[in-house]
């Protein structure tokens, strides 16, 4: 026993001296950080960024002082973002360059201190449940934390926590290898000592951005002010305290690069089924606890997962703080003009654009296809208008989910949401909000020979039980096909057009022809 003892210090010496020779410099946290956040490509306009896997991406750049040896040494970068691609880390501002640089994935958990512990020598703390009494006892590692955890004392082999006691083990340090906090390292060289002024720029998966528009409309229902949020999302497992913070928009020709999150499980421990596991309380497995040296360190609050995001309030007369844009050569560029915090798992909303009285359009559509015999159905509302200043807009619209608020009486009701894809200025700008009840259309078709020829011909009557007259448009899906009507039409995408006013509580009718196929 006297033989282990003395070649366990021999080992912790001989690590010290590997340690001290390795001159390892730690920078605990940036001075400073910058923070750009990309949209998810391949995310449509109408679905709102999925908290559990964001596959948005943000470039940060970090400022750090180091002080940094003679020698080589081996700078060590904690506190970068969990997600960080290390391949697209650009390390600036040391003496000599660097030699290599590793993403170090394993964080110090229970489950991850207890494998690098394997052959080493720990305390396990016993405590009876009966007399509150502590024990404690020399043991080695044996096995890692997959399964049952074996452990070698004075009494041989024994499985932790499956003798009926709590049983903790105490570690006397912990290993180099494991990080409190996501860590790049880096190995580099300098002729003398010197104090640096290092900035580390990386990407990073795990971030995504998206534009929440709110919008009310007039009594009269031909403006809306308008109203948009910037929403800034993070799944990392890092804070950014301070950052200047700003958002991208546009489509990036990016490839789908996923990194795995960093190793930090829990510890789950299993006994065998003759054991006496019923003993120990369910929640004693539920959290697990670091001891170091007699110091407790919580490690599960790092597995909490963000809320669900709040729904956007109804616009302020006026934001305090509000994005600017700037141009990003075919991109656009939204920068928060006071530094904020991007925290981990979580999302922060800034006021992105806001205008008053934009002018609105009304319209009522419905789609006409010529292989439907007799169909029923309620038409689509649709907000429409011009991205111009003449409309009281003129400014990039990034893509985004837009709610509709009409005021009755003291406070906003929801009369409708829908979907904004990216709008330039001068485009036309089509919102769709849903299926409205109160618009209908009834399409019936009979069919008949005339000249030799098989001809369909349709009666579409659209129905209005609402208290104004309406605007309402039909789009015939023709496929090419020839369509003949008495009724003036028009055309829209190449296709036939049929636009009206439909009276309070009226009607109006529509025939039209067709060839068979």
């Amino acid at each position: 026993m006297r033989a282990l003892r003395d070649l366990g210090f021999l080992s912790l010496l001989m690590l010290g001296a590997s340690a001290a020779g390795q001159g390892i410099v730690a920078s605990p946290m940036p001075d400073s950080v910058d923070v750009t956040v990309y949209r998810d490509p391949g995310r449509p306009a109408d679905r709102d960024p999925d908290l559990q896997w964001l596959n948005g991406f943000a470039l940060v750049s970090e400022t750090r002082r180091v002080a940094i040896p003679a020698g080589e040494s081996n700078i060590r970068f904690e506190g970068v973002a969990g997600g960080i691609l290390p391949q697209s880390a650009i390390v600036t501002g040391l003496p000599e360059g660097i030699v290599e640089r590793n993403r170090d994935a394993y964080l110090l958990s229970p489950a991850t201190l207890l494998d690098r512990s394997l052959g080493r020598r720990v305390h396990l703390r016993r405590t009876s449940r009966a007399t509150g009494a502590v024990r404690e006892q020399e043991a080695i590692v044996r096995s890692g934390a997959a399964g049952a955890v074996m452990l070698e004392t004075e009494s041989g082999i024994e499985t932790l926590r499956c003798t009926g006691l709590n049983e903790t083990p105490v570690y006397e340090s912990i290993p180099a290898e494991l990080s409190v906090r996501p860590t790049l390292s880096v190995r580099a060289r300098s002729a003398r000592p010197v104090t640096a002024t290092v900035t580390l720029s990386y990407l990073a998966s795990g971030f995504d951005w998206q534009a929440d528009y709110v919008a009310s409309l007039s009594e009269d229902g031909s403006r809306i002010d308008l109203f948009a949020w910037l929403t800034l999302a993070s799944t990392d497992e890092t804070s950014f305290v301070a950052a200047d913070t700003q958002a991208v928009a546009g489509r990036l020709n990016r490839t789908d690069v996923r990194v795995p999150p960093s190793e930090g499980p829990p510890l789950n421990l299993q006994c065998w089924p003759q054991g006496t596991t019923s003993d120990i309380p369910e929640e004693a497995f539920d959290r697990e606890d670091i001891v170091v040296t007699g110091s407790r360190i919580p490690v599960d609050a790092a597995y909490a997962m963000a809320p669900p995001p709040p729904p956007p309030p109804a616009p302020a007369a006026r934001a305090v703080m509000q994005a600017q844009q700037e141009e990003l050569g075919d991109l656009k560029l939204y920068r928060i003009p006071e530094p904020v915090t991007v925290a981990a798992r979580s999302q922060k909303q800034v006021a992105l654009l806001q205008r008053g009285g934009v002018q609105v359009r009304t319209v009522y559509r419905q789609s006409l296809s010529l292989h439907d015999s007799n169909r029923a159905g309620a038409a689509r509302r649709t907000l429409v208008t011009r991205n111009r200043t003449q409309e009281g807009l003129g400014l990039p619209l990034p893509a985004g989910r837009i709610r509709l608020f009409a005021d009755r009486g003291a406070r906003p009701i929801l009369i409708g949401q829908g979907t904004l894809a990216d709008r330039a200025v001068g485009e036309d700008v089509e919102i769709d909000l849903g299926e409205a009840p109160g618009v209908r259309t009834e399409s019936v078709l009979t069919l008949r020979k005339a000249g030799g020829r098989a001809m369909r011909d349709y009666v579409v009557t659209v129905t209005n039980d609402l208290a104004a007259p309406i605007a309402f448009e039909a789009e015939v899906m023709a496929d090419g096909a020839e369509v003949e009507s008495r009724t003036r039409l028009g055309r829209r995408n190449g296709r036939p057009l049929w636009t009206v006013q439909v009276p309070a509580n009226g009607s109006a009718e529509l025939r039209f022809s067709a060839p068979r196929p």
